[in-house]
């Protein structure tokens, strides 16, 4: 069981993979802050990637990921705020290189490119 908290956030075509990432991670023991979207309709990315960041800078989450199409566009507009170092990941390798040589505090994960079961493992490496 972790204590660490995690904060979530997708736009619409991230939505599915991001509402099972969210209880996957709350039956790990994780605390998690779902920031939304909350529906499969239409959202722009940027909202939710700079709310996702904040909580991170601020020190209110631990970590932060995010969820779109690709994962591309969540990682960009979560660079841009500072302090944020995000990552799009789409394997293991990816995610274990991320955290150990660019100390990412951000995922970034494609609902449109990875199955539950990839995306699961790569926040689990990336986690750890």
């Amino acid at each position: 069981m972790s204590s660490e908290k995690i904060a979530l956030g997708a736009d619409h075509a991230g939505f599915r993979l991001k509402e099972q990432l969210r209880d996957y991670l709350n039956n790990k023991g994780y605390s998690v802050e779902d920031l939304g979207t909350h529906s499969d309709e239409s959202a722009d990315y940027p909202d939710f990637a700079a709310q996702v960041s904040r909580q991170v800078v601020e020190g209110k989450a631990q970590f932060g990921v995010l969820v779109c199409g690709s994962g591309l566009g969540m990682a960009m507009a979560a660079n841009k705020i500072p302090g944020i170092r995000a990552a799009t990941c789409t394997d293991t390798v990816a995610a274990s290189l991320s955290r150990a040589h660019n100390n990412a505090n951000v995922l970034a994960l494609g609902g449109r490119l990875l199955d539950d079961p990839t995306a699961r493992s790569i926040l689990d490496v990336w986690l750890s």
